[in-house]
């Protein structure tokens, strides 16, 4: 809340107005910190906490939430208004858990899940006191469109949505002594995890982070950049296969899921290599290894329990830690990460190349996998490894360009997001006329 006290003809007013509605206009006059509108900030912000549970020591957002953070910041020590406290039904999915009694309506997951990732699965439902963010019909988030990528649960300010917490089922496999433990982590892990601990943002702590798993007990140590490989050689190979059906003449492709890859991601790759390769060589049954992956996406939470990433009986991955849970665990476990030596990843499931590197990075998989697609086709050295038309963040574009293989013309595409990648799809389906 702001006051306005002079209009956009300059005469004078003493209204209270919503900041974030409010078009400002040259000629106003607007106060934002004055005793009359820090005291509406106050009243609103006692009137969100009356209809809002206390139990801030339990909620996975304590220290980290911004309501809480406003409740300090305006010196509220006790609420005047006694709130008929809203009451919904928990729901949980593979990744996501909804609490909706602690919802303050501000409509960001609404907002992230139907504008930026193009989902629709969340709106506002009811109207008055009993309204609430949730699916239509206020049907379960499993049982809609959700896809679970979780971006509302990035986005809320509160614990209304929060990641399902696979912490204590990892304690419980460590501390179980028939269990070999493996962790793979994904490349964006060893740049965000330092943040957690009050290093500047960027920082690689690749070396540090290696040696922290090993004191919380891991077995083996692997980087996910080594199945990030075989995506690349998966990937390019498919490629080569298209190139080549497309010069036979064979269009034969009426269905858009025949578009994308058919490779697993290297989450997956990596738990079916970990599980039917390494836990032989070990003389270790596959039921006996526990595939630990850390990963920046708490999608990955949904993606290991997919039916066809197991053999039906034991997942290849069976549990997928986010970057901000591994943080919980060392700090749990009383292990700072500044003090922690560099160590190595183990061998050899922990070497990987620069296309492995690359993958994490919008554009990075189509660069790498034009690297090997090239030079298998052409039977020549690349001059120049770069594919620079693949790199960049594009927001809310999609990225076309024309690649030289030796005298062919190969057309690509890049996309970020969800939305994006929704975008291309439906071009492909009504017939892009760039080919």
């Amino acid at each position: 809340m702001v006051e306005v006290t002079k209009d956009f003809n300059g005469k004078p007013r003493r209204n209270l107005a919503p900041a974030c509605a409010t078009d400002c206009v040259e000629g106003m006059e607007v106060l934002t910190a004055s005793p009359r509108a820090l005291n509406a900030r106050k009243t609103v912000l006692e009137l969100i906490l009356s209809d809002h549970p206390n139990d801030c020591l339990q909620c996975e957002k304590s220290g980290d939430c911004e309501l809480q953070a406003l409740a300090a910041k305006m010196g509220i020590r006790e609420i005047p208004f006694k709130g008929e406290q809203s009451h919904y039904e928990k729901d949980t999915t593979l990744s996501v858990y909804r609490d909706m009694d602690k919802c303050v309506y501000c409509r960001r997951c609404e907002t992230m899940c139907n504008k930026f990732q193009s989902v629709g699965a969340l709106s506002g439902v009811n109207r008055g006191f009993p309204s609430v963010v949730a699916p239509a019909f206020e049907q379960k988030l499993g049982d809609s469109s959700c896809v679970n990528c979780g971006q509302c649960v990035q986005v809320c300010p509160v614990g209304a949505l929060t990641l399902v917490d696979n912490i204590n089922d990892v304690r419980r496999a460590l501390a179980d002594p028939t269990k070999k433990v493996v962790v793979q982590t994904a490349p964006a892990v060893r740049v965000a995890l330092g943040e957690e601990f009050g290093m500047e943002p960027g920082t690689i702590v690749t070396g540090k982070m290696a040696a922290a798993l090993r004191r919380l007990g891991f077995d083996y140590v692997f980087d996910t950049d080594w199945s990030a490989d075989l995506t690349i050689m998966e990937e390019g190979t498919e490629l080569l296969h298209r190139v080549k059906a497309l010069l036979a003449g064979d269009k034969n492709v009426n269905d858009l899921l025949e578009y994308p890859s058919t490779a697993k991601s290297p989450q997956g790759m990596f738990g079916a290599v970990t599980k039917n390769y390494f836990a032989p060589k070990i003389g270790v049954k596959r039921e006996d290894v526990v595939c630990v992956s850390i990963m920046p996406c708490l999608a990955k939470k949904s993606e290991v329990a997919r039916p066809e990433l197991g053999n039906g009986t034991d997942q290849d991955v069976n549990f997928s830690l986010t970057t901000r849970e591994l943080a919980h665990m060392l700090k749990q476990s009383n292990i700072d990460l500044n003090s922690m030596p560099e160590e190595d990843f183990d061998s050899p499931l922990g070497q990987s190349t620069g296309a492995a590197v690359i993958f994490g990075a919008t554009g990075g998989v189509m660069e790498a996998a034009l690297r090997t697609a090239y030079e298998v086709h052409t039977g020549k050295t690349l001059p120049k490894i770069d594919f620079e038309e693949c790199r960049g963040i594009f927001g809310e574009s999609i990225r076309e360009a024309t690649v030289d293989f030796d005298g062919l013309p190969v057309k690509i595409a890049i996309c970020y997001g969800l939305n994006n990648a929704r975008k291309l799809m439906e071009e492909v389906r009504a017939g892009n006329p760039n080919g």
